[in-house]
């Protein structure tokens, strides 16, 4: 069974692993205060332009998403994201779990536009009695989004400037931030993400890593204590030079884009195939998640050989699902998948 339905199938780049082996017995401080977290802040921040951001390490996306989340609201605030926003709909009520609403804005791909906010708090504000009512305390968006979409500049630097003006601070999930920034038609740099929304995070359990995520913060306002918040939600990893040794090794040589572009070229093979043959797309994604719209029968025929994830039905006859690639993605294992798109059956 060759495996498409996530992009964390694998472990992790063999680079990381040879790090994590050799420096396994040297002895150093714990929970991020090492030598090792300090080259990956280092060049994380060097990558971002700019050396005064502040750069913590977690394990995982959900914890990520409540520690940030936790930390900027007040307890009678929610957070604004897409009503198809991971927090929303892929953290099992993790968000709520720590008394903070979600509050979803419709979406057709996936993305929230800077008027869908500025009406959002319109709304919020003209109630009879808004006290009464959850107040939007942030935007949450992803890059990309849970639908393989991404943002434009322009789109991110409307919605930041809307979020400036309505003291709404901009956090991005970059879960996986990587394939966005690689994915053909992207206009964003990683500098200029730094400098459109208040703080994010970028990925590393989906882009090489055996686990971790940085988070990468420029408001001034939101730097004070989160190393307390961390600790307060589990985040803060005793051995913490873990996480260090692995982000140093991503960003000290360029790595990172290195293997986002590879699941990048691997997505568009299969992309192609599909558009070959005929088959539409539920998103227009380019990154390394793809959403083809195949005939129930043509999915009986590629689940003999091949695991994916269903995504949601179109009708009787046809459904959604998702081929996901990642930077481990073999060209032999596309390739024969490629040679059986041709072989589906067309009626």
């Amino acid at each position: 069974m060759i495996r498409f339905e996530c992009d964390y199938a694998e472990g992790a780049h063999p680079h990381i692993l040879e790090a994590l082996v050799k420096t396994n017995f040297e002895q150093t401080p714990g929970y991020g205060e090492d030598i090792y977290c300090e080259r990956a802040r280092r060049a994380i921040q060097k990558a971002c332009g700019d050396m005064s951001v502040d750069v913590h390490f977690l394990v995982g996306g959900t914890q990520t998403n409540t520690t940030v989340i936790a930390s900027i609201l007040r307890p009678y605030q929610g957070v604004v994201c897409a009503e198809t926003g991971h927090i929303n709909v892929h953290e099992t009520g993790a968000i709520e779990a720590t008394g903070h609403k979600v509050l979803p804005l419709s979406s057709v791909d996936g993305k929230i536009r800077a008027y869908q906010v500025r009406e959002a708090m319109n709304e919020h504000l003209a109630d009879s009695g808004p006290e009464h009512c959850v107040q939007p305390g942030m935007v949450y968006i992803s890059h990309p989004t849970e639908n393989g979409t991404i943002y434009t500049k322009r789109e991110l630097t409307e919605l930041f400037q809307v979020c400036q003006e309505l003291h709404l601070p901009l956090f991005v999930d970059g879960a996986r931030l990587g394939y966005g920034l690689m994915a053909s038609g992207n206009d964003l740099t990683l500098e200029e993400m730094t400098k459109l929304c208040d703080l994010f995070y970028i990925g590393g359990t989906k882009v090489g890593a055996l686990f971790g995520e940085a988070v990468v913060i420029s408001n001034e306002t939101l730097k004070k204590d989160f190393r307390y918040m961390m600790k307060r939600h589990g985040g803060l990893l005793a051995k913490g030079r873990l996480l260090g040794i692995q982000f140093a090794t991503l960003f000290e040589t360029g790595l990172y884009c290195d293997i986002s572009k590879h699941a990048i070229l691997m997505a568009e093979k299969i992309q192609r195939a599909f558009k070959d043959k005929g088959i539409t797309f539920l998103y227009d994604s380019p990154t390394n998640q793809q959403f083809p719209i195949l005939r129930n029968s043509q999915l009986d025929m590629l689940k003999e050989n091949y695991a994916f994830a269903y995504w949601k039905a179109i009708d009787g006859e046809c459904s959604a699902v998702r081929f996901c690639t990642s930077w481990a993605t073999r060209v032999e294992d596309v390739e024969k998948l490629v040679e059986d798109i041709k072989r589906l059956e067309s009626k």
